[in-house]
């Protein structure tokens, strides 16, 4: 066969995708007599375009199921998508957008269809994309959250929490996005520091009682458009400037209502002048004063963040625009004090970045304590593992403060709530009594008629439900519970779950916490928790930014296999991958040796007309063919250890080492001597233990290989490389003495490499070496003479009970170089310059090895990088002063 010098993925790879595909390979279906392993994907948003991000997550998972799948196991990888509630709804909006349209000019019905058409076209973007990657879900059982089984299960879930009382509805203070106009739960706007600043407002006081002197109080603030909602001031009791205060009457400026100054523990008496504005409809805490003592609710806002009617002259203007005009107002009243620079932490929508505005509003919510203790426990009883084990104490202390999760959001896309209002009932009910459940009633379907008054005059809520609300059940919901299915007995609960910890809490704890409540049973045992995809300089990849790496454009380069160990060799257990275009040139140069020595293995088997029918290689072993078996099997351990407990990127550089470095940089080179069948068997027979070993990280590229091995020998392989077995370590007898005599002879051509680099003679120069060996490995020595000769490019090797000079000693030998013109005074110059630059180089490292900030904060593979350069050079300038020590 004419084999291309080069590799090519771009040749092989939507080939062998589309093989797998029609064999149905990724298929998984309940087998009682194999051991499942499950992983659910976390569903990418169908406005999802694939990330690096994406790549790092799904490689993990792919590299797990497909090294479970040919250990044996029946191996599910579960796919679908994520409706994406807010983020699908802004783009059919922009969309609607350019045609110069609102959502609220065709109505809720028409842009449903509109969403719907879009999730039909574009959906699936995201899917093919991972196919790209080589992802091997068994797409024919691939769900979306909202099909319409799917939906069923949503609906279920809420009714069972709503009649448990965990779903209640209320009014209270929520996260509020002015662009997407919907409420957001905590961990939906998540806090940023920004600058601020901190506004002293002068309060007129009453002229009565007595005793107050004071014209005014001064107030601080950060948002003094909200002012305008006040209904008290508030100091701390132990602060005792104020204590006279408490009974008095103060005028809120430019309003002019009076407001009652109250005492609470919960003011922080260090924030401005200790005297602080409530203002119950728009801040979390002024809420719970305003219910602890019966304050007034006045709301100034809209819900697109501009003033409303009760801000008087400043209604309808923005939030940021009536702050500057309030401000001015202040000032030309006389009642502005001052402002100073104050860092804020202010919430952001986790969607579109926006400054979230605290909101008194009407929503349902979930209460999460009753959920979270179960969850706590399993967590605390190692029953659910965390990898990095560090993530257990963060999950624990959020799960211990739980708060309750507002789950209605004000959007038209997603799952409705299954609530239908009575109009009759809901007449007669005050503003004061709408938490009530009176006139609400929550059902799968929607009623004939109130079940209270008979009356058919029935509403649906508008809200839709935060889009989590249906993934936090994806582990069980995608086998279609609450059916008992057989896919949900056998694979439920699920394996692991491979995950970025920006959701922890969004999803992780909340999948928990839904499993237990409706399976009783834990939804995997262990959660996998990769780090974040940065650039080169630590700086998470983001278009603003302008850093991203686009996988897809790496795939069209070096191909998807090039890409995938790139990362799995980057990507430590849970710490960031930073990532620049170079460092996929080692997973494409990677490929690129993989293909040349599988080419070579290939070519010289059909040169030299050698017919391969069976790999049995025991019978005939010599010592540098046990060498390689022993580093094979050494491999073969290691390997599956460290994808067993998922630290995968050191199982990368167990392949990477003994593929390169083992395998290619001397058994091959030692086997170019003597390429008989037996050579060519030992050669194919590692090489198909080493494509399995690597199949999991570099599918395309294994196949492709094995394929070739299948058409150039008669031997009697599997279809594909993706039913394989995994492979076993292979039966061996081999003394300590035998490994150590080989290494040796390795030693020596090493050491010969080394002494003509640093005596600055070129390495193709062929020189004489004189060689004393110990008795132990002169017969290996002798046999072994001619692949030592052409790999340490030697002109003769002779061998010695006696050396006029040693220039490398240890255990097994000593050798000596004929330096016939060789320049002494020139190389002792070379050799004390090339000693201090490597003293001082070494001397910088140990500096940074010594700095307790490089050790803590620098990326782990940094600090063993710079470790090993040390090791590495501190070895070096040993050699250089022995050779100093020699010809000085």
């Amino acid at each position: 066969m004419n084999l291309d010098k080069k590799y090519n993925p771009k040749q092989v790879e939507e080939n062998i995708y589309n093989f797998w595909i029609k064999e149905d390979y990724f298929s998984s279906h309940p087998t009682p007599n194999k051991k499942s392993f499950c992983i659910v994907i976390p569903p990418p948003n169908i406005t999802g375009i694939l990330h690096m991000g994406h790549a790092l997550n799904n490689t993990i998972q792919d590299v797990l199921v497909r090294f479970k799948r040919m250990q044996g196991y029946a191996s599910l990888w579960m796919p679908g998508t994520d409706h994406a509630g807010i983020a699908t709804q802004n783009v059919v909006e922009r969309s609607l957008s350019n045609r110069g349209l609102r959502k609220e000019d065709i109505g809720r019905e028409e842009f449903l269809k509109l969403l719907w058409e879009w999730t039909h076209k574009y959906g699936s973007t995201i899917i093919e994309q991972l196919k790209k990657l080589g992802a091997s879900c068994d797409w024919k059982r691939a769900r979306f959250t909202m099909d319409e089984e799917y939906s069923e299960v949503v609906k279920e879930v809420f009714v069972r929490l709503y009649e448990k009382g965990l779903i209640y509805r209320g009014k209270y203070i929520i996260n509020w996005c002015p662009r997407c106009k919907t409420a957001l739960s905590d961990e939906e706007a998540p806090y940023k520091e920004i600058d601020g600043r901190l506004y002293y407002i002068k309060y007129p006081v009453k002229k009565s009682p007595s005793k107050i002197t004071q014209e005014y109080v001064v107030v601080a603030t950060t948002r003094p458009e909200t002012m305008l909602g006040d209904t008290a001031l508030a100091f701390n009791p132990k602060d005792t400037r104020y204590k006279w205060r408490k009974d008095a009457k103060v005028i809120l400026p430019i309003i002019g209502r009076e407001l009652r100054v109250i005492e609470d523990e919960a003011v922080d008496p260090d924030f401005g002048t200790g005297l602080v504005k409530v203002t119950p409809a728009h801040d979390p805490l002024d809420f719970t004063l305003a219910k602890k003592y019966n304050l007034e609710f006045v709301n100034i806002m809209n819900e697109d963040a501009t003033l409303n009617e009760n801000a008087k002259e400043f209604s309808g203007m923005d939030r940021f625009k009536a702050r500057k005009n309030i401000l001015q107002t202040l000032k030309d009243e006389g009642l502005f004090d001052k402002e100073e620079p104050h860092k804020i932490s202010a919430g952001h929508c986790y969607r579109c970045g926006t400054l979230i505005e605290p909101r008194l509003s009407t929503q349902w919510f979930v209460r999460m304590k009753p959920l979270a203790e179960p969850a706590i426990k399993v967590v605390e009883e190692d029953k659910i593992k965390f990898y990095p084990s560090r993530w257990k104490k963060v999950y624990l202390n959020w799960m211990y403060n739980i708060q309750d999760w507002c789950i209605s959001r004000q959007i038209w896309w997603g799952h409705r709530l299954p609530v239908y209002y009575c109009k009759r009932c809901q007449n007669n009910l005050s503003e004061d009594t709408l938490s009530d459940t009176q006139g609400i009633i929550v059902s799968k379907t929607r009623p004939p008629e109130c079940p209270v008054c008979g009356s058919k005059d029935l509403v649906q809520d508008e809200d839709v439900l935060d889009t989590w609300f249906s993934s936090w059940l994806w582990p069980f919901a995608v086998f279609y519970w609450p059916k008992q299915t057989p896919e949900l007995d056998y694979f439920y609960p699920t394996s692991c779950l491979v995950t970025a910890s920006e959701i922890l809490f969004f999803w992780v704890a909340r999948m928990i916490m839904a499993s237990l409540e409706f399976t009783e049973e834990i939804p995997f045992k262990d959660v996998i928790i990769h780090g974040t995809v940065r650039d080169e300089k630590g700086f998470k990849m983001s278009k603003s930014l302008g850093n991203i790496i686009d996988p897809l454009e790496i795939i069209e380069k070096f191909g998807a296999d090039s890409l995938r160990f790139s990362l799995m060799m980057l990507a430590s257990t849970g710490a960031d991958v930073y990532l620049s275009d170079e460092k996929f040139l080692v997973g494409r140069n990677f490929s690129n040796k993989i293909w040349n020595a599988s080419r070579f293995i290939l070519t010289r088997i059909e040169e030299e007309n050698i017919v391969i029918r069976d790999l049995e290689i025991k019978d005939n072993l010599d010592l540098v063919d046990k060498w390689l078996i022993y580093h094979l099997n050494q491999t073969v351990e290691e390997v599956t250890k460290y994808l067993g407990i998922y630290k995968i990127n050191e199982a990368v550089k167990k392949m990477y080492e003994f593929f390169w470095h083992i395998f290619c940089d001397w058994y091959i080179e030692i086997s170019k001597d003597n390429f008989n069948l037996h050579k060519a068997k030992m050669l194919v027979f590692c090489l198909i233990h080493f494509l399995k070993l690597i199949h999991p990280v570099m599918p395309f590229i294994s196949e492709h290989i094995f394929q070739l091995i299948k058409s150039m020998t008669e031997l009697d392989l599997e279809k594909s490389i993706m039913v394989a077995n995994w492979p076993k370590k292979v039966e061996l007898v081999l003394k300590d003495e035998e490994l150590e005599i080989m290494d040796s002879a390795i030693r020596m051509v090493r050491e010969i490499r080394n002494l003509k680099a640093d005596l600055g003679i070129p390495f193709s120069e062929k020189l004489t070496v004189t060689v004393k060996v110990s008795e132990r490995c002169k017969d290996f020595v002798s046999v072994s003479k001619k692949w030592i000769m052409r790999l340490a490019s030697l002109k003769e090797l002779e061998l010695k009970d006696n050396l006029e000079r040693v220039l490398f000693k240890n255990k097994d030998l000593e050798f000596n170089l004929s330096l016939s013109s060789f320049d002494r005074e020139k190389f002792v110059v070379r050799l004390n310059k090339k000693i201090s630059d490597l003293e001082m180089h070494l001397k910088s490292i140990s500096k940074r090895l010594e700095n307790i900030s490089f050790i803590k904060n620098a990326p782990q593979e940094k600090v063993e990088e710079q470790r090993e350069k040390f090791t590495d050079l501190s070895n070096h300038l040993q050699r250089l002063k022995y050779l100093k020590d020699i010809f000085v």
